[in-house]
């Protein structure tokens, strides 16, 4: 669909036909699903990405959004604008209490000398997750330092991406879930700005990817976090990204995933286990022989 253009320089808002388009856009390119009443939402992010692109006007860059390819760059940006970007240290807690508490030193436990563990943080934002998962290994299960874990962080969004290598945050940012004792230890103060020290940032891969296209490949995942992202995407996709998640889980992996997100009525090859106050989600046994037999 392309609307009509007409005059297109001078608009400052998002009309249904644009809107429209950008729903289309977002729901083919990334899966994810632009709700009606959001266009307030798209109007904000965009006219910012004008500021930042050195258009003149938001209406400017819808111009140059119709008249270039749809692989184009101002469409990856465009959609890396409209993509929820919310995450914070520890966020939600009791997940973090759980993988301390009763996944990862089941993983540990259950551990061949040979075996490394793997830790999928899918749709990392700009880092708090895979940093929080890393603190968590030097602090409590420093045996795993030098080898035997292997975290991989994952987004769509190269800007968040750049942010998350980075690993500098403000200081509203550190004040979002990090406590101070671990801030001190694993953070240098830059400024007003906070920087992840090295010892840390080693520990993690950052990965552009597109959960709504082809994966790439991936090692067997002990532990997949896969939280806050489902309930933004498409249904079918949805489907989809559960299929997929199962291939490249162990057999007796975990997925995480937000609190108000199940992979009930989606995917039958999913069960519930309960962690205390957290809901983790691994194959039912007969998913699991399907799987091994596929093998």
């Amino acid at each position: 669909m392309n609307p009509d253009r007409s005059n297109r320089k001078a608009v400052t808002r998002i009309g249904a036909e644009d809107f429209s388009y950008l729903q289309q856009l977002m729901r083919k390119r990334a899966g994810i699903v632009l709700e009606n009443g959001k266009e307030y939402l798209a109007e904000t992010r965009l006219a910012a990405l004008a500021i930042q692109e050195r258009y003149e006007t938001l209406g400017s860059l819808l111009e140059s959004l119709y008249t270039e390819r749809e692989s184009g760059d101002l469409h990856r940006q465009v959609i890396e604008a409209l993509a929820i970007t919310e995450t914070s240290f520890f966020r939600d807690l009791h997940p973090f209490e759980a993988l301390k508490r009763s996944i990862l030193p089941e993983r540990v436990a259950g551990r061949r000398p040979d075996r490394c563990i793997n830790i999928w943080s899918a749709a990392c934002s700009s880092g708090q997750e895979p940093y929080s998962i890393a603190m968590i290994i030097r602090e409590l299960f420093p045996q795993l330092l030098g080898g035997g874990v292997r975290v991989i962080a994952s987004d769509i969004s190269q800007r968040m991406l750049g942010r998350a290598r980075a690993g500098r945050f403000t200081q509203i940012e550190v004040n979002r879930g990090l406590p101070a004792p671990l801030l001190v230890k694993y953070f240098s103060e830059i400024g007003h700005d906070w920087q992840v020290r090295d010892e840390l940032r080693r520990m993690i891969e950052f990965r552009e990817f597109n959960l709504a296209g082809g994966w790439p490949p991936l090692p067997p995942m002990d532990v997949i976090l896969l939280r806050n992202v489902l309930l933004y995407l498409d249904v079918d996709v949805r489907r989809a990204v559960l299929r997929q998640v199962a291939r490249v889980m162990r057999p007796d992996g975990y997925l995480l995933l937000g609190g108000g997100e199940t992979t009930l009525t989606l995917d039958e090859a999913y069960e519930p286990v309960q962690f205390g106050k957290t809901v983790c989600y691994r194959l039912t046994e007969s998913a699991r022989a399907r799987m091994k037999k596929a093998a």
